[in-house]
């Protein structure tokens, strides 16, 4: 059994097909989905398909980093107040991402900060949304010392120690290792099986060969089937490793 640490099932992407998507997933033994909010206006559809699918999607909370603007501290009130009303599974996704746009790179950095204390506050793990900030995120991480999983990892060897060294850190793994110019393949024979998640970012970054389609929590076993290839192990192995990792990190 497989599961998917990462889905924005909820996106409007998947009004025409919902059911049968998560039908399809099912199917390919996909049966654990973690759902990443985005800011306060996903709330609404994320959890309205947590409470469809209750033993099957799994809610986060979070204000993610390009979600950042100048009234940050308002939304960041918003989605606190979540807590008191619903039950999530991790605070996400957050993080820093200065890909785009650093406008608001410093209020990133202090949404980021205010989230980690959450975690600390709810006892809950966080999914780190890391956009060519590296070094900014590691910092502020290893300052507040959460525990959780360093969504979309596709960085450097050196860059995968320095998450091991953290001991509380699991590093997501998605569509991009299928790629035929990642170098993922190669970093990804430096570390272990026991630092990795399977996820999709669905509707995004979709694997090989459904790149540049909308993807989907059916295609974890390709992913998956993947990592079999690197590790040069059974995909069974590779399904009940990483599920082992993701219960490890969310407790289910």
């Amino acid at each position: 059994m497989f599961t998917d640490t990462h889905t924005h099932a909820y996106l409007p992407e998947f009004d025409a097909d919902r059911g049968a998507m998560i039908e399809r997933a099912l199917a390919k033994m996909v049966n654990k989905l973690f759902l990443p909010n985005i800011d306060t206006g996903t709330f609404e559809p994320m959890l309205a398909l947590c409470s469809k699918y209750p033993n099957v999607c799994f809610p986060m909370a979070g204000l993610h980093p390009c979600s950042v603007t100048a009234d940050y501290l308002s939304q960041l009130e918003e989605i606190k107040e979540q807590f008191t009303r619903h039950k999530f599974y991790a605070i996400g996704e957050i993080g820093i991402d200065l890909y785009h746009d650093v406008t608001f790179a410093q209020q990133q950095k202090e949404a980021f900060r205010i989230q980690l204390n959450w975690s600390r506050e709810m006892n809950l793990p966080v999914v780190i949304h890391c956009r060519n900030s590296f070094d900014e995120v590691m910092e502020i991480v290893k300052e507040e010392k959460p525990k959780g999983i360093f969504h979309c990892f596709t960085g450097t060897k050196e860059e995968a120690i320095r998450i091991m060294e953290l001991k509380t850190f699991k590093m997501g793994i998605g569509g991009v290792v299928t790629y035929k110019n990642s170098t993922l393949p190669q970093v990804l024979k430096e570390i272990p099986l026991s630092y990795l998640v399977l996820e999709t970012d669905s509707p995004y970054l979709s694997p090989v060969p459904y790149r540049g389609k909308r993807n989907e929590s059916s295609y974890i076993p390709i992913i998956a089937e993947k990592l079999a290839e690197i590790y040069k192990l059974p995909v069974e192995k590779i399904a009940e490793q990483t599920t082992e990792n993701s219960a490890e990190i969310f407790g289910i």
